[in-house]
């Protein structure tokens, strides 16, 4: 018996002893993985600075004009050209479009148009006091 309960614990050891292998072993091919993915972070960071650096370059403002300048045929801004809205000459009547009349315009101008009827659905106060039906029978 007792040689028997010797074989039993020694078989014991042995699958425990094989546990903890397949356990240190998950775990080292766990802390591989997590190294790898650090790796990957670290390359797409980079990556993201790079093309973070790369956009600011492109879009810089003396780059932009100096684009415009080559491709573009504007001419520079001159100070003279702004003045005021009512020294600038009435537009020719065949640009003048044929306006439909405005509504909201006409209710601005004249506000007596407006009508005052309300349009909610709750009767007016005096009409809330109680009348007799003509559907009820009379009282005698």
């Amino acid at each position: 018996m007792m040689r028997l309960l010797h074989i039993l614990v020694i078989a014991a050891l042995v699958l425990a002893a094989a546990d903890v292998y397949k356990i240190k072993f998950e775990s080292a091919r766990q802390a591989q993985r997590i190294a790898k993915v650090k790796v990957e972070i670290r390359r797409e960071q980079d990556a993201i600075a790079g093309l973070r650096a790369e956009w600011a370059k492109l879009d810089s403002p003396a780059r932009i004009q100096d684009l415009a300048k080559r491709h573009l045929a504007l001419k520079p801004l001159d100070p003279r050209q702004f003045d005021r809205f009512d020294n600038l000459p009435e537009r020719p009547p065949d640009l003048v479009p044929v306006e439909e009349p405005d509504p909201i315009g006409m209710v601005i101008a004249k506000p007596e148009l407006i009508d005052r009827t309300p349009t909610a659905s709750i009767p007016p106060a005096k009409s809330l006091a109680p009348q007799a039906s003509a559907n009820a029978p009379a009282k005698r």
